[in-house]
Parts: C-alpha cells; structure tokens; sequence
C-alpha cells in the first residue's frame, strides 16, 4: 500500500502549527490583556494562570518550523526571506516575554518594566505572527525555485487587517481562559472582556474572510465554485454557532464554554485557511508536492514523528490535567 507522503507531513505540519496557535494562543492573549489590569495581585494571578504551561505550548511552534524545514525544504527556503521581517519581531517578542516570566518575580524596583515587556512582548508576537499570515495568505511570488519578490511585501493593508484580527481573536482567548481559571472581580472582568472580544473577533473573521477570495483567483474558484462553494455556507453557520456559545457561556456564567467555543472559532478559522491553500504549500506558487524532499527523507522523518509527536501529546496533556482547575490566588508557580 502506497501512502501519500508529502500530504501526510502536510497535515502533520498544519496539526503542529493549529496545536500552537490554539495553545500559545491563550497565554499569548493574557499578556495583551496585561495593561487593562493595572493592580499587582491581579497580574500575579494571570501570569500564574499560564506559568506552568506556556513554555511547553511553543513545543508546537519548534516543532512546525523545524518540520517545515525538514520536509518541506522548498517552502522553507521561499517563506523565510518573504516573512524575515515578520518572524524576526515575533521572536523577539517572544524572547522579551519569555524573559519577564522570571525577571518580574526577581525584582520590584524594575518590575513596570518586566510588566511592559510581558505585554509588549505578547502584542509584538500576536502581531507579526498575524502580518506573517496575511502576507502567506496573499501569496508569495516564486521564480526559478526562490523567492521574486521584494523586502517590503509583506507589509500590505490584508496582512495589517490580519495582525489586528490575530491580536483580537487572541484577547479573546485570553479573556476567556481567565474567566475559566480565575475568581472574584478577575473573572468577572475577563467576562466582560471577552464578550466585547468575541463580536471583535468574529467582525475581524469576517472582514478577511470576505477579502481572501479577491486575492487569488484559485481562492476565489475554492469559496465560490461548485462543489467546494459549500463551504461557504458550511463554515459560516458553524462559526455563528461558536458565536451562539460563547455569547451564553459568557452570560450564563460558564466556567469552560466560552474558552471551548472561542477555540472553535480559531479552529474554523484554520479550516478556512486549509480549504484557500489546498494543494498549495506556498500558494500560489508552490504545491505540497513540489515542495516537498525526497520519499526517503521523508519515511525516515516519519518514524521519528510517530514516535514524537505522541509523546509531546502525552506530556502537554498531563501537565494541563495536573494544573487543572481555578488559580488559587494565595499560591503560584514562582
């Protein structure tokens, strides 16, 4: 029996990068929220919400840039000098982030700062990694196997709208993983957050969503001919269905709903992508199959992924399952 090689790291890839998204996603979302908490407990609280798990939610992210560059070597070697700008400042947004994790705790003279460079830090990522997806969704110019276009092409008003859309929807999520893992005048305030957030989050879906079609005309074929025009109508109604149960999660006081329902929309967002971009890898340039390495490379990669990704699974979801539950406010990870 033959398997389809490249489609199956294809979809291992695309797991790896919506396994970041939804999981970095939060903690990325509570650092965003950081400045519309001014008072000191509160931010203990938060950051304490997200401590024992936000380094193991960029496992994700390693694993998709690294896979990408194993597997798809093609894609790799035209994505990254389109995007250079756009991944350099996420990962130092990442870094300064990562950083005020143990800073802020280390000292009180200078904590404002580390208290800035959390939310700036997480602002910064969200953003870039929102421009890096509108200037991947409008496509990237390939010629003689290498990237054609220019340094600056990247910035355009979709991938702007994109990085804005990002940094909400990531609010989002951040509100309402406060609303599930924190009490009192905390939660009730991430509730009031995220219901404002959530409208914000499925307006900004929308508006890109209306946009992808007119960038490409294979987009336009995808969304619009028959029979994948179904989609149209497929994806619209479940994400209004998310909308539904996020909005009475958060007004009947749900602990869980709001937080699963926002990640649904992040999830059908994805759909939405995966459904513009296939069978492309770089669209509109570049297959899955052009862009992947030799069969043997991949085979080799996939044993070892059989074995790593299972075991990355198991790890992520033990640590969410010891650390489940509401923060209590007198305890922390630090």
């Amino acid at each position: 029996m033959d398997f389809d090689l490249p489609l199956i790291w294809a979809a291992i890839i695309a797991f790896a990068v919506l396994a970041y998204v939804v999981l970095d996603g939060f903690d990325l979302g509570v650092g965003i929220l950081f400045p519309l908490f001014p008072e000191k407990h509160d931010r203990d609280v938060m950051m304490n919400s997200i401590a024992p798990v936000w380094d193991g939610n960029e496992t994700w992210l390693v694993l998709g840039g690294g896979g990408l560059m194993a597997v798809f070597p093609l894609a790799y070697a035209t994505v990254l000098p389109a995007l250079y700008a756009p991944i350099i400042a996420m990962l130092i947004g990442l870094i300064f982030r990562g950083v005020a994790f143990e800073y802020r705790w280390r000292t009180k003279r200078a904590e404002f700062l580390w208290n800035w460079a959390f939310a700036g830090g997480s602002m910064l990522a969200a953003f870039a990694q929102g421009i890096a997806l509108g200037a991947l969704v409008q496509g990237i110019p390939v010629e003689d196997r290498a990237y054609a276009g220019s340094w600056w092409d990247w910035l355009t008003p979709f991938s702007i709208v994109t990085g804005i859309a990002i940094v909400v929807g990531y609010a989002l999520l951040g509100a309402t993983w406060l609303v599930m893992k924190t009490h009192g005048d905390l939660a009730e305030r991430a509730r009031a957050i995220a219901l404002k957030c959530c409208f914000a989050t499925v307006g900004a879906m929308g508006v890109v969503s209306l946009w992808t079609p007119f960038l490409e005309p294979v987009y336009l074929q995808r969304w619009f001919g028959w029979p994948t025009a179904i989609f149209s109508v497929i994806v619209p109604l479940l994400v209004l269905g998310c909308l539904y149960l996020l909005i009475t999660g958060i007004r009947d006081r749900h602990d869980a709903q709001p937080f699963v329902a926002a990640l649904g929309l992040f999830v059908l967002g994805y759909i939405g992508i995966g459904i513009s971009f296939y069978p492309y890898m770089v669209p509109p340039s570049l297959t899955i199959w052009e862009a992947a390495a030799p069969e043997e490379s991949l085979a080799f990669l996939l044993a070892g992924a059989l074995v790593l990704v299972p075991i990355i699974l198991a790890y992520t979801g033990y640590a969410y399952w010891v650390f489940r539950g509401k923060v209590d406010p007198e305890e922390g990870y630090h």
